[in-house]
């Protein structure tokens, strides 16, 4: 991977991080998600406008399928995401979701494709299931026991929901040739399009809930677009076999603020768990 690609990727990471740590902090499911992504779409739309002017760019057709598709893809991610980090601690839920993507690619390339993977990809793949175990087993009560398992099972769901989306815009920015920001504005229209009938049965609770948690829904807006848009042109200077593991030392970075801001228990073994499931991201990339 070139130092400009790398460059991007780790910023990203930092800033994934940091809106996660935010949208962690609202006790709230598809209402806030649809919040931060209506403001992700009123920030990003006029700038992928203007640069499409500037580049002299026409719109394909082509493009809005593909954005519809990864609307999609990413409404069940931020609605599940949230619901994890409602029951869940965010060292649990973070790490889990960012790690099991790698793997499930693993798992669907030797049951879909009868690919075999080397020995470094099965090592991998050993690394990233046993950080897992690091990180969701072991408890003190039955409280405890609860939230781990929750926060296990969303984890891992929204792992689910990042494979699909990762993999999709892959093919999207390089295959289809959408440009990077304009795919990411018109996904975040739609999104926010795709919520809104949960947010006008919601009524006078949206207006309370922006009241409540601007801040947050401002944080995730920006940051999250500015996340992704940075890994989409990483994409496009390097491989995503480089590019999707390289933007996992978020885990990391997570567990670390789980631990310092928000004083999550466990942090030793939580974020050991989070470093071997690195680790095997790693590996995986290698192979």
């Amino acid at each position: 991977m070139n130092g400009t690609a790398l460059g991007l990727v780790l910023v990203a990471a930092v800033v994934h991080a940091g809106w996660n740590l935010a949208a962690k902090r609202v006790d709230d499911g598809a209402r806030f998600v649809f919040l931060y992504y209506t403001v992700s779409a009123v920030v990003c739309a006029p700038v992928a406008v203007v640069a499409l002017v500037i580049q002299g760019q026409h719109p394909q057709w082509i493009w809005l399928p593909a954005a519809l598709l990864t609307a999609v893809f990413h409404v069940a991610y931020g609605i599940v995401l949230q619901r994890g980090y409602r029951v869940g601690d965010l060292s649990v839920v973070y790490p889990l979701a960012r790690g099991s993507g790698p793997l499930l690619s693993v798992l669907a390339a030797v049951v879909l494709l009868g690919e075999r993977p080397g020995w470094l990809g099965l090592a991998g793949a050993l690394l990233v299931v046993t950080g897992v175990l690091v990180i969701g087993l072991g408890s003190r009560s039955a409280a405890d026991a609860r939230a781990r398992r929750a926060g296990v099972f969303y984890g891992l769901l929204t792992g689910v929901a990042i494979a699909a989306y990762t993999l999709w815009d892959d093919h999207a920015v390089n295959a289809l040739a959408v440009p990077p920001l304009t795919y990411f504005a018109a996904g975040s229209v739609l999104q926010s399009l795709l919520l809104a009938p949960a947010a006008l049965r919601a009524g006078g609770r949206i207006g309370a809930l922006w009241r409540a948690h601007w801040r947050e829904a401002v944080a995730v807006g920006v940051l999250s677009p500015v996340a992704y848009v940075l890994v989409l042109y990483a994409m496009r200077m390097a491989p995503v076999s480089l590019v999707a593991p390289a933007r996992e030392v978020s885990i990391v970075l997570g567990g670390i603020a789980a631990w310092l801001v928000l004083d999550e228990p466990h942090p030793a073994r939580r974020l050991a768990g989070s470093v071997v499931v690195l680790a095997g991201i790693a590996a995986i990339a290698a192979s």
